[in-house]
C-alpha cells in the first residue's frame, strides 16, 4: 500500500482540483479543468507501468471514490443566481462525471496493459487516447444531453441545448457539443506532452525499485 499511497494522493489531488476549477472558465469554449483532468490518464499509466494493471485499477478506484465524495459535498452546496437558488453540482454532472472517469480509466487500464510490450510510448498514448475520448463522450452527453433530461427533469439545460455555431465557425450544432469537442482537443494535445513527465517518472521509480531490490 505504501508503495502506491503517492498515485492515490496524486489521483485525489487531480480529482479535486479538477471538480473546483471546472466551474472556472477559460475563454468561451473551456473550463480550468479541462486543462488538469487529463493528467489522472498520466497517473493511471504511470501505475501500471511500474506496478501493473491490478494497482493501477486500484489507483483509479480510489480517485473514484474521491470524485463520488467531492460530487455529493456539491450537491449539498446550494449557490443563489436572479432565478433562484440550485445545487452547485448537479444530478447529471455527477452521474456523468462518475461513470465517466470511472469508465475511460478502467478502460485506460485495460488498452495499457494490452499493449504494454509495444514502443515505451504506445500504451500510454493509446489508451489515453482512447480513455479521454470515452470520458468526454460520456460525460457531456450524460450532463448536458436534451434527449436525457428525464434523468433529472428539475434541471434546466436548456442552456446547453441552445443551437450555436460549432466552435464559433462550424455548422450549428448544441452548445454542449462545443464545449464537448473543445475539451476533447485540449485532452488529446496534454495526452501527447504527457508523454514526457511519463518517460521521466516511469524512470525514476524503476530505479528507485531496482536500487531496493
Amino acid at each position: 500500500m505504501t508503495r502506491i499511497l503517492p498515485g492515490i494522493l496524486a489521483m485525489a489531488a487531480i480529482v479535486v482540483a479538477s471538480n473546483i476549477l471546472v466551474q472556472v472558465l477559460f475563454g468561451q469554449w473551456l473550463t480550468w479543468g479541462a486543462f488538469t483532468y487529463p493528467f489522472a490518464f498520466l497517473v493511471t499509466d504511470v501505475m501500471n507501468r511500474v506496478y501493473g494493471a491490478a494497482t493501477a485499477r486500484k489507483v483509479v478506484f480510489a480517485g473514484f471514490a474521491t470524485g463520488v465524495a467531492c460530487s455529493l459535498v456539491g450537491t449539498q452546496i446550494m449557490l443563489h443566481g436572479p432565478d433562484g437558488s440550485y445545487p452547485a453540482v448537479t444530478l447529471r454532472v455527477a452521474l456523468g462525471s462518475g461513470l465517466g472517469f470511472l469508465t475511460a480509466q478502467l478502460l485506460d487500464v485495460a488498452v495499457f496493459d494490452r499493449l504494454r510490450g509495444g514502443r515505451w510510448w504506445t500504451a500510454p498514448l493509446a489508451s489515453s487516447l482512447v480513455g479521454s475520448s470515452v470520458d468526454t463522450a460520456i460525460f457531456f452527453t450524460l450532463a448536458f444531453s436534451a434527449g436525457l433530461s428525464f434523468i433529472e427533469p428539475a434541471n434546466d439545460v436548456g442552456w446547453a441545448n441552445a443551437a450555436l455555431p460549432l466552435l464559433g465557425t462550424g455548422p450549428a450544432a448544441p452548445l454542449w457539443v462545443s464545449l464537448a469537442v473543445a475539451d476533447w482537443m485540449v485532452k488529446l494535445a496534454l495526452a501527447l506532452i504527457a508523454l514526457i513527465p511519463f518517460r521521466i517518472v516511469v524512470a525514476a521509480l524503476l530505479r528507485r525499485r531496482r536500487a531496493g531490490a
